[in-house]
């Protein structure tokens, strides 16, 4: 599966108020579920001395697959594609490994 097919099964899904002129309620969800994928990494550093079993990365899937279905979201409503946004993201990230630019912080490196 690509992202654009990904993109389009997801938005099937996609029950929320104003769907197609609401990018608000998306972004919201996005910041909820990477705090829950940030909260259950915690707690495998606290309670699991930073071991991955079998059943946390089984967990791990199942919040990654809920930011993904934001991200999607959110891609949706601002109508680009993930491919797109995928395909830039990756020619910014190589433009700075060529320059050296890679460390460092600030969107325009």
């Amino acid at each position: 599966m690509n992202f654009n097919d990904y993109q389009k099964k997801a938005r099937r899904t996609a029950i929320y108020p104003d769907k197609g002129k609401n990018f608000v309620y998306p972004t919201l969800g996005l910041m909820g579920e990477a705090g829950e994928v940030a909260e259950k990494m915690k707690k495998v550093i606290r309670d699991d001395g930073g071991k991955v079993n079998k059943e946390k990365r089984l967990e791990m899937k199942k919040e990654l697959g809920d930011v993904l279905w934001y991200i999607a979201s959110v891609c949706s409503e601002l109508k680009l594609s993930m491919e797109d946004v995928a395909q830039f993201n990756l020619e910014k990230l190589m433009s700075r490994k060529k320059r050296g630019k890679l460390h460092g912080s600030g969107d325009n490196r």
